[in-house]
């Protein structure tokens, strides 16, 4: 994880070594993203309660309907720049995020106001799983092996929510999220059976019963 200025490839710090190619390169969609990062639905239903409320409160209170217009406005303006706000973000945030899955790795670029870049090399991956919803994007959450460690707010919120101790990198908000996630899976599993051939010609490795490399356990949640 670390800091960058310079991109030479889109989405990547360096150019890729010899023997690793790009599979698959995204970014979230932003409305999705807005939704269930942002929640900026469940901020208009609050707002728009909260505005119902007021307008009872003032009726039922005898203000005059100028009273109870004015009031009403000043949550109406409050609703639309905080909704706005979210809006905006999401926006940045998707626009600022590049997804990248190469043949031995999966790389974050996310960070609106200070870039960051994060590498997952395939040997730090144990599985991930696949979340579809109705808008055909979906979430494809990464669960790292034990020795692996991240931060949840540093990459909250590409990142599986409610997953503090443990946190899961997540792809979020993927178009065509089932193409993207058997690009995954073929790299995993092409992965997992390399690194089994060369554990095999390793025999210090075979003495100790250790392989290198993920295990693939590509399962669907419903959502």
């Amino acid at each position: 994880m670390r800091e960058y200025e310079f991109e030479p490839i889109r989405g990547l710090p360096e150019h890729l070594p010899p023997g690793e190619e790009m599979l698959w390169q995204g970014t979230p969609r932003w409305t999705a993203l807005a939704q269930r990062a942002f929640h900026v639905r469940k901020v208009a239903v609050y707002f728009a309660m909260i505005l119902v409320w007021r307008v009872l409160a003032d009726l039922f209170a005898g203000e005059t309907t100028a009273e109870v217009v004015v009031g009403a406005l000043w949550i109406l303006a409050l609703g639309v720049v905080s909704i706005g706000g979210l809006l905006l973000l999401a926006w940045a945030m998707a626009r600022s995020t590049v997804y990248t899955i190469t043949s031995r790795r999966l790389v974050m670029r996310f960070g609106v106001a200070l870039p960051m870049i994060v590498n997952f090399p395939f040997a730090q991956i144990h599985s991930a799983q696949l979340k579809r919803y109705r808008d055909d994007t979906g979430d494809i959450p990464i669960i790292l092996v034990p020795s692996t460690r991240t931060s949840y707010t540093i990459l909250w919120p590409h990142v599986r929510p409610w997953h503090f101790s443990k946190p899961q990198p997540m792809l979020r908000a993927i178009p065509d999220v089932p193409k993207v996630a058997e690009i995954l899976s073929g790299a995993l599993s092409r992965f997992v059976a390399e690194s089994g051939k060369a554990a095999e010609q390793s025999e210090d490795r075979a003495a100790d019963g250790q392989t290198s490399g993920a295990t693939l356990h590509l399962d669907e949640v419903a959502s």
